[in-house]
């Protein structure tokens, strides 16, 4: 199986007024097309760095990032990404909002698909809505539909669900998981959730205290669809346990 995308020994480098800011250190992995890969680890460890950087929104300082082979080299209609917060302008509709990527890109929106999305994510009905109307959930699940309307092969998700009470983001992560196992996008997900990372990935990657090195990969084989009430099994908390284990080790 071909790598889907690859990050080769990428450093970053912010320029600060007290100083430069060491923020990637050689970070290096390979993931397969289709996998679900989440990404934990200290916080200020470079884990949004890292994404931005995979979406051609921040440049490396040195390495490289290269989708199906070719090299990130600025934003990219095959990668899509979803923010912490929802972002979506308060004078604009919710399917105004959904289409102002179209408008940037000066490209009619594709409103088959966007329809689509909406009836998937439960907003059909809602297009006419202001964000004002709209819960945070709502304005989350909006979000995920204006990542994936240019229909991308990667979607970047950097702490997604992080200001949602604990049900939406329950009622968030298993809309994600059944929306990964219906197209089987490759996904990258930022979270500080562990057993959030648990349950939705195929793979969970740790990444050290600042500077950001790849410290340890977890392999997650538990069967899917996964549920809520999984996490209470011994088996993944021990898992979940040994996670967290591995991210207090990298701050001592």
């Amino acid at each position: 199986m071909s790598i889907k995308l690859e990050v080769k020994e990428a450093t970053k480098f912010y320029t600060t007024k007290s100083g430069n800011l060491h923020a990637l250190d050689q970070f290096s992995v390979g993931i397969d097309p289709g996998d679900f890969v989440s990404i934990v680890g200290p916080s200020g460890c470079g884990k949004s760095t890292l994404l931005w950087s995979i979406a051609g929104l921040h440049d490396l300082t040195s390495g490289e990032i290269r989708l199906d082979g070719k090299k990130i080299d600025g934003p990219n209609d095959q990668i899509g990404m979803v923010f912490q917060e929802a972002n979506m302008l308060p004078w604009r509709s919710l399917i105004k909002n959904i289409e102002f990527p179209f408008e940037i890109k000066k490209k009619a929106p594709n409103t088959a698909r966007i329809n689509e999305l909406l009836k998937r994510v439960g907003l059909s009905g809602f297009e006419t809505k202001y964000p004002r109307e709209l819960s945070g959930g709502m304005q989350q699940r909006a979000s995920i539909v204006r990542a994936l309307s240019f229909d991308p092969s990667v979607l970047l998700m950097d702490e997604p669900f992080g200001a949602l009470d604990a049900f939406t983001r329950d009622e968030m992560n298993l809309l994600v998981q059944e929306i990964w196992l219906e197209t089987k996008k490759t996904i990258i997900f930022i979270t500080h959730n562990i057993a959030e990372a648990v349950l939705l990935s195929s793979k969970v990657f740790v990444m050290s205290a600042r500077p950001g090195r790849l410290a340890n990969v977890y392999e997650i084989d538990y069967a899917r669809p996964r549920s809520i009430e999984m996490l209470s099994d011994p088996k993944i908390i021990q898992t979940i346990n040994q996670i967290r284990s591995n991210i207090i080790e990298q701050t001592t």
